[in-house]
């Protein structure tokens, strides 16, 4: 074991395993304690809406390659960090802990390796990243991202810009019933909205609209006619094709179980599917060659993979012969490093969408774009899946869960939907041409204002703030712009060093927000519009210090500028 110290407060911690010759590792344990001293919260990948400082006895995670990632932060009410920890192994399954030790009111934390039998070897290293610096808890976790980009073998999949911009999805909006005409029909508006790319969802590879999954696996598109048509349509609007599938299942119904029949991890009798075991060449093989073909035979443009999260290391039987992989970590990188590399030889830019929780660090060498986890028509969870994915995921594309509303919702009440995923990347799943028509006006102001400010929503200085009350004020800055967005009663900060241009966002139903300034702004010119974009007040104002309540329509937005 060995420390060393990147600056002050900023300590790596090395262990070091060897053996004169090849032995399964055993359980081992790295525990510390940190005093509980300003510290009130604590974020980590798999806490979701939960920031609460629990005892030590159950505050346990697992984090592997395939859930999660191995990082915990501890902060103070004032959004400073205190403690945020990290382990560099991101494959194998770790057990992390960290809660409070009753007996000494300190934080007590828990690095469990080998929790799970692990064959042979004769060498390991894995490092701690620990850092006490009293920093904002974004710009901790930000470095810690960082840190994870320098390993070997973490190095993150370029992003293609057409994963940067809003798309439309069939799932919430069709679900499996899929007709080529209507869903052409709303790629045609969706594209008129901004949207530059459609994922074509569960459906196609059966006529069966039940739900589950008894139906994978074969992969062929019973439910269209015409794959090849139906993708030069979309791409004719000026659109990227992406096409769903749950990458490891193989349902009951389908030839490639009998094929594979002993080759399968489980069977879930939820989802009518097996499992499929990675472990296995000739299962890999004909998974990177259903996608690779998929690509040159009908011109895709990627691929929605979803339950990569199943491949999973704790619910696998023993290795036995036949097998080219011990481990179910390894089998699931040579595989999906297989298709990232096949796919991107065929297209360089390739799209690869992954959603919570398989979003860890070793899973940005294969997928461009991460999802927040599904959450139908609930806007408060997309925004909290969203940041959470934003605050270690560096520059892959971080997108919203596709989003939904009742089309006898108030405007106002729909335009949220959208307004809690600003900082992300919008995915729209709604029928646009059943929508009234006050809703598409906000859908087209709003998602114009994205477009307008991606620069700043998805590459400026991304602060938010108040994680334990779940992000109810973010800001984004470049020098040029800052945006503000307030989701709860709160006061919007402008913080310091305000640019020239300001926009606050009211992704509230209230009809005011109060603005707090440390900085004298002098007289700025203020514009007021409503969620449909419908200008409702202009006028100079000054702009002192301290509190201005500003009067702005719910979901509505206030420009500031310099005249």
């Amino acid at each position: 074991m060995s420390a060393r110290a990147l600056a002050d407060g900023l300590d790596v911690v090395t262990m070091t395993l060897t053996a004169s010759e090849p032995a399964p590792p055993p359980a081992l344990t790295v525990v510390w304690t940190h005093p509980i001293i300003d510290v009130h919260a604590r974020w980590y990948p798999a806490g979701r809406s939960n920031r609460a400082l629990y005892p030590e006895w159950t505050s346990g995670f697992t984090a592997q390659m395939t859930r999660e990632s191995p990082v915990v932060c501890f902060y103070s009410l004032r959004g400073n960090n205190r403690l945020t920890f990290a382990c560099s192994d991101a494959v194998n399954p770790i057990g992390i802990v960290g809660g409070v030790y009753e007996e000494t009111a300190e934080v007590k934390c828990r690095v469990n390796l080998f929790t799970k039998p692990h064959p042979a070897i004769k060498h390991y290293e894995v490092s701690l990243l620990i850092d006490t610096r009293d920093v904002p808890y974004y710009q901790a976790l930000r470095h810690v991202g960082e840190w994870w980009e320098t390993h070997a073998g973490y190095r993150p999949l370029e992003v293609p810009e057409s994963a940067r911009v809003p798309l439309y999805s069939t799932w919430y909006s069709f679900h499996q019933s899929l007709v080529v005409d209507e869903v052409v029909e709303q790629c045609r508006l969706a594209r008129e909205l901004g949207c530059e790319a459609v994922i074509v969802d569960d459906g196609w590879q059966t006529t069966n609209s039940g739900r589950g999954y008894a139906y994978t696996g074969d992969w062929e598109p019973v439910r269209i006619a015409d794959m090849r048509e139906f993708v030069k349509q979309v791409h004719a609007l000026g659109m990227k094709f992406l096409l769903w599938y749950a990458l490891p299942f193989a349902g009951k119904h389908s030839r490639a179980i009998k094929r594979f029949e002993g080759k399968t991890l489980r069977y879930i009798d939820g989802v009518g599917a097996a499992v499929l075991d990675p472990r296995y060449s000739e299962v890999r093989e004909y998974l990177v060659n259903v996608f690779e073909t998929a690509m040159r035979d009908w011109d895709v443009d990627g691929f929605k993979l979803d339950f990569v999260d199943w491949l999973d290391p704790g619910k696998a039987p023993p290795a036995r012969e036949g097998m080219d992989y011990a481990l179910i970590t390894e089998a699931a990188d040579r595989l999906l490093t297989d298709i990232a590399g096949h796919l991107r030889r065929i297209k360089p830019e390739v799209m690869i969408e992954f959603r919570q929780p398989y979003i860890g660090p070793a899973m940005r060498r294969y997928a461009s774009m991460f999802r927040a986890i599904d959450c139908p028509n609930d806007s408060w969870s997309n925004r909290i899946g969203t940041l959470d994915l934003r605050l270690t995921c560096g520059r892959t594309a971080v997108h919203s869960d596709m989003f939904m509303w009742h089309m006898d919702d108030p405007v106002e009440s729909a335009a949220l939907q959208l307004l809690n995923v600003l900082f992300a990347v919008p995915q729209v799943s709604v029928l646009i041409d059943k929508l009234p028509a006050d809703h598409r006006e906000m859908l087209r102001f709003w998602l114009g204002f994205w477009r307008g400010h991606r620069d700043v929503l998805l590459d400026g200085q991304l602060s938010p703030l108040h994680p334990e009350s779940l992000y109810p004020v973010v800001t984004a800055s470049t020098r040029a712009t800052r945006i503000v967005a307030v989701y709860q009663e709160s006061i919007a900060d402008a913080g310091v060093d305000v640019p020239a241009k300001v926009l606050l966002v009211n992704a509230t139903l209230r009809d005011r927000v109060v603005l707090e300034l440390s900085e004298d702004l002098g007289q700025r010119h203020v514009e007021v519009f409503d969620c449909r974009g419908r200008r409702v007040r202009e006028e100079d104002q000054p702009l002192p210090v301290g509190l201005h309540p500003l009067r702005v329509p719910p979901a509505g937005l206030v420009r500031l500028t310099i005249r």
